[in-house]
């Protein structure tokens, strides 16, 4: 992987169900302020499409699958996500998709920061001009 970071979270086994743990600054490489999920994603339908100037992020397929697509504007990788103990970490500067979201599937997602729509670049070619920069 070249562009995201894929981070095993630790998993306590118990019979009674498993446990993992997200903790911002160890386990997660940064402080957490922020964290949404999103779910009932019709079929066919794709979320993101958008980078963050400064915003850091984990993404976890907290249940079913789906896959994120990441472009640094010069190359592209796409990962499936599909273990809630496994986080794809996104840096600043990174297009991101998601799609291909498998029936009853959640995606969580730990920021950074708090919400701020002035560091979103919400158009691609706007994107790879700021890149270019």
């Amino acid at each position: 992987m070249k562009i995201g970071k894929l981070i095993q979270l630790q998993k306590i086994h118990d019979p009674r169900g498993n446990l993992t743990v997200a903790e911002g600054e160890s386990q997660v490489p940064f402080s957490i302020k922020r964290a949404y999920w999103v779910y009932d994603v019709p079929g066919g339908e794709s979320r993101g499409g958008h980078a963050h100037k400064t915003l850091k992020q984990l993404v976890i397929a907290m249940s079913g699958s789906f896959h994120v697509t990441l472009d640094n504007g010069d190359e592209c990788e796409t990962v499936l996500l599909n273990h809630p103990w496994e986080g794809l970490i996104i840096e600043p500067g990174t297009w991101r998709t998601l799609d291909d979201f498998s029936s009853g599937a959640v995606c969580l997602v730990l920021a950074s920061d708090h919400y701020e729509e002035e560091d979103y670049i919400r158009e691609y070619n706007e994107f790879i001009e700021w890149k270019r920069k």
